[in-house]
């Protein structure tokens, strides 16, 4: 069973959350997870840290089956666009398509915090964090934005991320990673588990 591996002397350099639900069974997302941490070490990406791997609800509840959920540390002199362009073609590698927003995915790698850089920009940033969820739903953007907009308010990133980067620092909210499972709603944190191997 995958532990998770992380050296507490610095932030990772990039943070990248795993999700995978387009399968018939939990184990089999949890091998798409495992395979997909083994290609991007592949890929050359330095990966510094892993989470342990968790069980999550899907979101939005009722989009699909239950997730698979992990978190990665990397370290690479890719440039952030550069970067999720080669996370895209991973996830097409692992037959992920894209009918719809939050369809069901084989794998899902998205691209959380590239250090502390904000992109585009502060206001850009600040207008899709501010999205209510039924926009949410018909929305998204058509650049990259980091921090991802979203990271605060979703349990099955923030907590992954905490068992690798407590202590990243949100450059425009100012709070932790820890800070912030800490203000997640109890029920929200008591729906991701970890991952128990059968």
């Amino acid at each position: 069973m995958p532990q998770a591996i992380n050296s507490h002397v610095t932030c990772p350099k990039v943070l990248v959350s795993l999700g995978s639900n387009a399968t018939s069974r939990r184990r089999e997302s949890a091998n798409i997870i495992h395979d997909a941490v083994e290609h991007l070490a592949a890929r050359k990406f330095r990966i510094t840290s892993v989470s342990r791997y968790y069980s999550t609800p899907c979101f939005p509840a009722g989009a699909g089956p239950d997730f698979v959920n992990a978190a990665v540390g990397i370290d690479t002199d890719l440039s952030p666009n550069d970067l999720l362009s080669a996370l895209h073609q991973i996830e097409a590698k692992f037959g992920r398509e894209r009918p719809s927003r939050w369809a069901p995915r084989t794998l899902d790698l998205d691209l959380i915090a590239y250090g502390d850089q904000i992109l585009p920009n502060e206001s850009v940033l600040t207008h899709w964090m501010s999205l209510q969820l039924a926009e949410q739903k018909v929305l998204a953007p058509e650049q990259l934005i980091l921090p991802h907009p979203r990271m605060h308010e979703r349990a099955f990133v923030l907590i992954p991320l905490a068992d690798i980067a407590p202590d990243w620092c949100h450059p425009l909210i100012g709070k932790t990673v820890k800070e912030m499972v800490d203000d997640l709603p109890d029920e929200e944190k008591k729906g991701v588990s970890p991952y128990l191997f059968p």
